[in-house]
């Protein structure tokens, strides 16, 4: 076994999951109906997913498997004590919004919602471990989404102000760590998923994307803004999803697509950690001719409130090419990319880049000089587990090594800052991009298929007494 530099004294090593793969209970103790609630599984979730085909409610020729997903609401205890079995210094997790205001436009939150939350996080520090809270993956109420039109109407900014100050107040103490949106980026990619939008016919998507990225950047800001009034100790962060494009050839136009798709993808981050619109955003607008509604009071707002860290999930690079004629590709974290040949790839077609890890660290350090967070990093795989319920997933133990070693090298040799590592689905749950539960990312087993068959009972893979070595050690014996 190679022995490794150690990471820094005080990172923060654990696991992370989102409210609506793994909680459940989506009717129970007051919680109201959410976008990610009414996302089935099969052919129809892509189109749902990107507001293209509208579901609003549950339909009876549909399995949504987010309805009970593995019940973390009634097991979290359970989980927990696994995850502190394992060393976790943090746990990354998120509010489900309708569960604290179930329609979302309430004046006074649920009780009942508020109670949970608090209860979890005071069960990860009985335990020692830090929570990182998202306050919206991939969550809207559905009657934000059928009264308002989701995150296209600037009345969502109170309904999320009011959220935030409840979090804040409430869970002082508690929460030190808090990220405003998960994988902001996705807007443009899953724009129901990622902002509860449905485009009707006609309508200018590209316009109704920018200007309900626009109402989520001065919502973030203002959460940022309240967040340091209420305890001036939180840490606010910004979260995308992260990979950097590779040119496909060394040809001019095709590196620069790669810089235009980069800058795609940043474009959220700019905002949110520089505190101002990018001029070739802005450019890009005025060629396109959109015209997106800013307050004067937005940009000050944004100016004086930038994040305190930046994290991101990781699972793989991807490749730009300007030539119509290169067409081969590669499935990836909810869209696709040109295929690298010279990567490997997932049973999912997502393809395996460790250094391309390193190159986004050092990429994402070099632009913002900000400390970063890794909060989703992991492979999805079949598991086949034995008559105990135990998997031997030495290719995960191999996929996370690597990547643990890229992240290694950026911080030892490059010098970036990095505070912490959380890696995607720590127990198995539902997937957010196809809703399975086969593809599995977790140390732990979760006895349920994709139909929602199973005990739901919970078992170590061979992984688990792994990451425990990799946190006992710092990350110094991988």
């Amino acid at each position: 076994m190679t022995i490794y530099p150690e990471f820094p004294k005080n990172f923060l090593w654990g696991g992370a999951t989102a409210a609506n793969q793994c909680e459940g209970a989506y009717d129970v103790d007051g919680r109201g109906l959410a976008n990610v609630d009414v996302v089935p599984i099969g052919k129809d979730r892509f189109p749902i997913i990107a507001g293209q085909k509208k579901m609003f409610d549950f339909e009876d020729s549909y399995f949504y498997p987010a309805k009970e997903s593995i019940d973390f609401y009634h097991r979290y205890k359970e989980d927990i004590a696994l995850f502190a079995e394992m060393g976790f210094k943090t746990y990354r997790m998120s509010i489900a919004w309708s569960r604290i205001f179930p329609k979302g436009d309430e004046l006074e939150p649920n009780e009942a919602g508020l109670d949970f939350y608090e209860k979890v996080f005071k069960e990860c520090h009985r335990y020692g471990i830090e929570p990182l809270v998202t306050i919206t993956h991939f969550d809207c109420p559905m009657h934000l989404i059928k009264e308002y039109g989701g995150w296209r109407n600037r009345q969502l900014i109170t309904f999320y102000e009011r959220l935030c100050r409840t979090l804040f107040t409430r869970y002082k103490g508690l929460v030190k760590y808090w990220l405003t949106f998960n994988e902001i980026n996705m807007i443009l990619h899953a724009p129901f998923m990622g902002a509860g939008l449905y485009f009707e016919d006609g309508e200018n998507q590209e316009q109704v994307k920018y200007q309900a990225a626009h109402h989520e950047l001065v919502a973030s800001a203002l959460a940022t803004k309240i967040a340091h009034e209420i305890e001036p100790e939180n840490k606010v962060g910004c979260m995308l999803a992260a990979g950097q494009y590779y040119p496909n050839t060394p040809h001019p136009d095709d590196v620069w697509e790669s810089l235009k798709l980069d800058r795609e993808n940043y474009f959220f981050i700019d905002v949110q950690a520089r505190g101002e619109y990018p001029n070739y955003a802005k450019k890009e607008w005025e060629q396109k001719g959109i015209d997106i509604n800013i307050e004067p009071k937005d940009l000050l707002l944004l100016k004086e409130n930038t994040v305190d860290f930046i994290s991101f999930s990781y699972y793989s690079s991807r490749v730009a090419s300007a030539d119509p004629a290169v067409k081969e590709k590669t499935a990836g974290n909810i869209f696709a990319s040109i295929k690298n040949p010279y990567l490997t790839e997932s049973e999912w077609g997502w393809q395996i880049d460790p250094l391309g890890l390193r190159i986004t660290l050092n990429t994402i350090w070099d632009r913002y000089q900000k400390p970063m967070f890794i909060v989703e990093n992991g492979l999805g795989a079949v598991d086949t587990p034995d008559e105990t319920g135990y998997v031997a997933d030495d290719y995960r133990i191999d996929y996370l090594r690597e990547h643990i070693k890229a992240m290694n090298d950026a911080i030892n040799q490059d010098g970036v800052e990095l505070w912490g590592y959380t890696t995607w689905g720590c127990i198995d749950l539902v997937s957010a991009g196809t809703g399975e539960m086969k593809k599995r990312y977790g140390f732990i087993y979760v006895d349920r298929d994709n139909e929602g068959n199973g005990s739901l009972k919970r078992s170590k893979k061979k992984s688990f007494d792994w990451y425990k070595q990799v946190i006992a050690t710092n990350g110094s014996m991988l």
